[in-house]
Parts: C-alpha cells; sequence; structure tokens
C-alpha cells in the first residue's frame, strides 16, 4: 500500500512537472520562432522599399542580415533582378518558376519550402517587387533550439523525477510510519485479548463437561468473570485511547483550577496508597489555573498515580507536585520509588502496548495509560516525560497555564506522609 502511495505521489508530480516543461520550452520556442522571423520580415520590408540603395543614414547596425535578392516585374512582364550572393540570378527560367510560385499563391508574405526561401510581396501601380531571403540559417537555429530544448527537457525531468523520488519517500514516511503502527497496534491488542478468551473458552469447555464437579465449576465460574472483567478494561481502554485519538475529544474546554483538580484526583488514592503500606506526598502550589478539558485532565493525573501505585516498591514513597515555572506554564511531577528505568524503557514507555514489566499485563496493566495520557497533554499543547535517577522514577507533564492573579508563591501541604 505504501509502495502504491509513493509512486502514485512520483506519477503525479511528474505528470504537472511534464506540463510545465513542455509549457516553458514550448513558449521559449515559439517566441524564440516568433521574435527569428519578424526579423527577417523587417528585413524583407525594408529592402523592398529600397531594392538597390545601401542602409541609411541612422539605420542599426545590429538588424538581422540575410542573404537575399529581389525580382521587380513591370507591368509587360518584363523582369529585373538584383542582389544575389550565390544565388545565379541568370537563370530567367528559375526567376519566373519562383515568381509563378508567389502569384499562385496570392499572399503577400510566404515560404518556398523547397528552396528555403521567405518571400515578400509589394504591389504597386507600376510594378510588382518580390523580396527573396534565404532561412536556411534560420532553420538550422530553430532546429538547434529545438535540440537544446529537448535535451534540458530529458534532463530536467530526470532530475525532476530523482527529486520526486526522494520527496515522495519523505512524503508517505508518517503514513508508512502511521500505518506501521496501526498494524503493531492489531496485532497488541488481538495478543491481549487473545490470552484471555483462550482461559473463557477453556473454561466453558470445562464447565460443559458433565464430570466436573460444582467446586470446579464455581472456579471455572470465577475464572470466565476476572478474564471478562479484564477484557473489558481493556476495551475500555482501548476505546478511550481511539477517543483521545480522535477530533470529538476537543469537545467542552474551559478555565480549569488545576490545583483544585490535582487535588481531588489524589484524595481517593490516599487509602489504596495507605492499604499498600506506601507513602504519599502531596504538595500543590494555590491558583495554578490552565485552558483545558476538566475530566481529561483528571485523567491524566489518576492514570499517573494508578502508575506509581502500580510500580513503587514496598514501602516506598510516592511524590504528587505541582507547581509554576515561570508566568505562563506550570509542572506536575509524579514521582515514586522503585526499579530504575532503562534507556530503552525510558524510549518507549509512552508507546501503545509497551509495558516496562511483561508480567503486568495479568495484574491488569494493558501499557495504553501512559499513552492516552501523551495524547491528552499533546492535545493540550504540553508535554509529557520521564526521568529515572537513583531509584526515582518522575513522570512530568509541562502545560501552558494562566498568569497569576494574585501574587503568591505560597505551596499548599494537603496531605502528610502515609505509611503502614
Amino acid at each position: 500500500m505504501i509502495k502504491k502511495l509513493r509512486w502514485k505521489f512520483v506519477m503525479i508530480n511528474m505528470m504537472i512537472v511534464t506540463f510545465m516543461l513542455c509549457v516553458i520550452l514550448g513558449l521559449v520556442y515559439h517566441f524564440t520562432k516568433e521574435n527569428v522571423e519578424a526579423n527577417s520580415i523587417n528585413m524583407m520590408q525594408n529592402i523592398a522599399n529600397r531594392p538597390f540603395g545601401m542602409e541609411s543614414p541612422g539605420e542599426r547596425k545590429d538588424e538581422v542580415r540575410l542573404l537575399y535578392f529581389t525580382l521587380q516585374i513591370e507591368p509587360g512582364g518584363e523582369i529585373e533582378a538584383a542582389g544575389g550572393g550565390y544565388y545565379d540570378l541568370s537563370d530567367k527560367e528559375f526567376l519566373l518558376e519562383l515568381a509563378k510560385k508567389v502569384f499562385d499563391s496570392r499572399r503577400e508574405f510566404g515560404i518556398i519550402g523547397e528552396y528555403d526561401l521567405r518571400y515578400y510581396r509589394m504591389v504597386t501601380p507600376k510594378f510588382q517587387r518580390i523580396v527573396f531571403a534565404d532561412i536556411s540559417n534560420e532553420l538550422a537555429t530553430l532546429k538547434g533550439l529545438m535540440e537544446i530544448c529537448l535535451l534540458i527537457g530529458a534532463v530536467s525531468f530526470l532530475t525532476f523525477l530523482w527529486i520526486s523520488i526522494l520527496l515522495a519517500g519523505w512524503a508517505v514516511k508518517p503514513v508508512g510510519l502511521a500505518w506501521k503502527q496501526q498494524r503493531q497496534f492489531v496485532a497488541d491488542a488481538s495478543h491481549e485479548l487473545k490470552t484471555p478468551l483462550t482461559v473463557i473458552m477453556t473454561n466453558v469447555e470445562f464447565l460443559q463437561n458433565p464430570e466436573y464437579d460444582e467446586e470446579s465449576k464455581a472456579q471455572s465460574l470465577a475464572a470466565v468473570l476476572a478474564m471478562s472483567r479484564q477484557m473489558r478494561r481493556l476495551i475500555e481502554e482501548m476505546l478511550e485511547l481511539a477517543r483521545a485519538d480522535s477530533t470529538q475529544s476537543e469537545a467542552v474546554r474551559g478555565k480549569v483550577d488545576l490545583s483544585r483538580l490535582v487535588c481531588d484526583a489524589v484524595l481517593p488514592f490516599e487509602p489504596v496508597f495507605f492499604e499498600k503500606g506506601l507513602a504519599l506526598d502531596t504538595q500543590v502550589e494555590e491558583g495554578i489555573r490552565v485552558t483545558g478539558a476538566d475530566a481529561q485532565l483528571r485523567q491524566v493525573v489518576e492514570i499517573l498515580l494508578d502508575n506509581a501505585w502500580k510500580y513503587s516498591k514496598d514501602a516506598g514513597t510516592t511524590w504528587i507536585s505541582l507547581k509554576r515555572q515561570g508566568k505562563r506554564q506550570c509542572i506536575l511531577s509524579v514521582a515514586d520509588q522503585g526499579d530504575a528505568m532503562l534507556p530503552e524503557d525510558l524510549k518507549h514507555i509512552f508507546k501503545r502496548f509497551y509495558r516496562v514489566d511483561k508480567a503486568r499485563s495479568q495484574a491488569g496493566s494493558f501499557g495504553l495509560g501512559l499513552s492516552i495520557a501523551q495524547n491528552i497533554v499533546t492535545r493540550h499543547k504540553g508535554k509529557i516525560w520521564v526521568e529515572s535517577e537513583g531509584g526515582v522514577n518522575c513522570f512530568y507533564v509541562k502545560l501552558p497555564c494562566m498568569q497569576r492573579e494574585e501574587s503568591s508563591n505560597i505551596f499548599h501541604k494537603i496531605s502528610g506522609i502515609f505509611s503502614a
């Protein structure tokens, strides 16, 4: 698909380039030909008005000069020839034949192709005067120009073809990357769904066995229910990610009190951290307001807290901080004590279905939460990243915020450290 798209891009681009080259080179040839013909005709008209004279005072020296000769035909049919050069003007039959061709054409200007001559006929009450000019050089010049145009056109075509191939590869690269990510997403989603489906199917087959006792059936039903809930969580996260990717996620936006939002999001997690024996320390600067979607920003905080709760080591501490950075930005950080992340993990942790601990999939972690958080933060014109140092993994979210209404730099501590 990507290969076809790339070649389609090249074909369309080359069609446009070919059309433009034909138009430009065609116009160059046309105007050059018109200019040469106009100069030739202008010279012939001057000769017709002054057939036996030399150049007049003030005449331009750079005018086109061609080999020519003139015929003056009197009313009685007498022919008088002048000029010549390499033409034999003593051959009366040749001159009569030329005159006859001119009279037969009945045109003022024309070309006698078999002799490479252009003629101009001037009719007066006393005589007719015909000027013949050699156009062999003119034709050779136009032929040379045509060859040059074809050569330039061929070289330009090949050059633009090479450039188009390079541009096509660059242009479809994001499409190829998106297509690759989509295929990887489908493969990962299928893999995540395959395991619980296999468990469900296996337990259902056991339930259909009449020799299965009630206790075993109850265990199988519990396993089916657990796997069904796991599938539902996965599908819900996938739908949430799809909504975050779509333009519909831009729904309702307004002024959001981020300080209050973080405080409210932390409260439901305090018992969870306490029950697991984890310490939770939260410090939030008051009065930080941003423009965005309240529910989506709250979801980002919840994802980071859920991630810290799952990956924090036993009796570890999690720090939540929200503070201003300058006048127009604020930083939310969620740090936990856990296993240090490898550079490879830091590079890929926001990718869909990526997990530092591959065994976490059975504990309800599918590797979609951080990808959802990154998508939401990006749509709010912010930035999210992670740092790991000294046994502390810290996620940062930087968002644009409104200017402070009051010059206060007070941190509000909403909870102490909870430890088991």
